[in-house]
């Protein structure tokens, strides 16, 4: 791959890396289950990072993802 290939395009809540507008809409278009879980604790987390959260929130949100990591 040359260098242009390897540009990131965006990052997604500061850790996830897109490499192109149709790599974007490949994302958006495929997403299952477990790929939709991820991207929500990674924003769940850049919220965390930049202090949006309460820490009761916070104790609230993580309950909740790991119940939903339970099912």
């Amino acid at each position: 791959m040359s260098q242009e290939e390897n540009k990131v395009f965006a990052k997604l809540f500061g850790n996830v890396d897109i490499l192109s507008e149709e790599h974007l809409e490949l994302i958006l278009q495929n997403m299952n289950k477990e790929q939709s879980l991820f991207f929500l604790v990674e924003a769940i987390k850049m919220g965390y990072r930049q202090n949006l959260y309460t820490i009761g929130e916070v104790e609230v949100i993580s309950k909740a993802i790991r119940v939903m990591n339970r099912n």
